[in-house]
């Protein structure tokens, strides 16, 4: 089942993040990577700053969750993790199927750009890499996140989102991705 989170599912919210965060060993750089990944902290933060999560619920657990947060004028894919013992058995296309139908702005999500399985995940659901020359401006504009980060990851964006760029494109006009 699939069902938005509350207060009641920080703990699970966190450790499920930072469950599923272990797929990054030995893939990321080894300075991107914390232990935990993601911070009761940090957490908190991002939920004070928007995002808000979903779980996927089985067996009265979370096996995955994904976060939501609308940004200006897009809606960003935040903080997408499976546990590990239930990855690659349909929770995050579940889950990320959900959270795109409850959406009617362009979507975006960040990645880490050697986590190959996770771009491979969201080419296969219809998203589309970014521009290397734009990905910067929109980790800037959307994201804030620090510029070693920005170095190591890749945007993707959904149909709308290529739609919008395509657009801008033939317009000459590019100012979807100006900060």
């Amino acid at each position: 089942m699939i069902r938005r989170c509350d207060e009641r599912d920080f703990e699970a919210i966190w450790t499920t993040i930072n469950d599923g965060a272990q797929a990054y060993r030995g893939i990321i750089p080894e300075d991107c990577l914390h232990t935990p990944y993601m911070s009761r902290e940090e957490l908190r933060g991002q939920i004070e700053q928007g995002v808000e999560f979903w779980g996927y619920e089985e067996n009265g657990g979370l096996s995955g969750v994904m976060g939501l947060q609308p940004v200006q004028d897009v809606t960003l894919i935040r903080h997408a993790y499976v546990r590990g013992s239930r990855q690659r058995s349909g929770v995050g296309a579940q889950l990320l199927a959900h959270l795109r139908g409850r959406v009617s702005t362009p979507v975006l999500i960040g990645t880490w750009a050697a986590a190959f399985w996770a771009i491979r995940f969201y080419e296969k659901h219809g998203f589309t890499l970014v521009p290397e020359d734009q990905k910067a401006a929109l980790l800037r504009r959307y994201w804030g996140v620090p510029e070693r980060q920005i170095e190591t990851s890749v945007v993707l964006g959904d149909e709308v989102w290529v739609g919008r760029l395509d657009a801008g494109k033939a317009t000459g006009s590019m100012s979807i991705v100006r900060g």
